[in-house]
């Protein structure tokens, strides 16, 4: 054994010791995870006498149509879809005891937490900026929180495009219906992300109201031939407030 030891190299011999030892950390580490790690029929189990051990917290909608009448309205509502928890906190307790009041969170902060402008939501999901949508203002004083409607209808480009709508309503082009500048499918309102609305792709459509011998009166004029050489006229003017750079 010793002569056959002798004949092995080196490295080779250091390479097999860590083997050694690493297996045997291993095994070592392995008998000491409990079992409920290692069978996944055993931590299902454990998981689940844990969480049952939790004091239950949330008493869930139906029980709030016992005493609510609010329950009603919701359910056919905008919010049918959200648990009355989801911004009323956890009830268990006020189920149980009337005198131990829900939460009540008024602020707009409350309600921005879904509805704030982010446009990784889906086109459509009402979605506001607070800084220029009725500043100073709870979201209750226009909107019932059970069934939230808007105070007026949106139209048809408004209802997804409302941040656009608002910029519009203070700029030159005020009195453009979005279909001058835009052609759009009527599918665009069915599948948005799909089937996508037109826009114009050459100078001289800016050009019908802004060249030099343009008809329409008491619009601003521009050579077309030498005002932004080959540039389109959005690339430097935001067609929804386009004003002069």
């Amino acid at each position: 054994m010793k002569r056959l030891l002798q004949k092995i190299p080196d490295s080779l011999l250091r390479v097999g010791s860590v083997f050694i030892v690493f297996i045997t950390v291993v095994l070592l580490i392995r008998s000491l995870i409990p079992a409920s790690l290692k069978n996944s029929e055993e931590h299902r189990n454990a998981t689940v006498e844990r969480e049952v051990a939790h004091p239950v917290k949330h008493a869930g909608s139906e029980v709030c149509a016992d005493c609510h009448e609010q329950y009603e309205l919701k359910k056919t509502g905008y919010h049918k879809n959200l648990a009355c928890e989801t911004c009323h906190g956890a009830a268990q307790a006020h189920s149980e005891d009337q005198e131990i009041k829900p939460v009540l969170n008024r602020k707009r902060e409350a309600c921005t937490l879904c509805h704030l402008f982010n446009p990784s939501r889906p086109t459509g999901f009402p979605q506001i900026n607070p800084v220029v949508h009725n500043p100073g203002k709870q979201c209750i004083t226009c909107h019932n929180p059970h069934d939230p409607k808007p105070p007026r209808v949106p139209k048809d480009c408004q209802a997804c495009h409302e941040q656009i709508e608002r910029t519009k309503a203070v700029s030159p082009h005020v009195q453009l219906d979005c279909t001058t500048c835009h052609t759009v499918n009527e599918q665009h309102k069915i599948t948005p992300r799909v089937v996508k609305a037109n826009i114009p792709n050459d100078r001289t459509f800016c050009g019908k109201c802004h060249a030099n011998d343009s008809k329409i009166k008491e619009t601003p004029k521009v050579d077309l031939s030498t005002h932004g050489e080959k540039y389109l006229c959005w690339e430097c003017h935001y067609p929804h407030m386009p004003e002069v750079n």
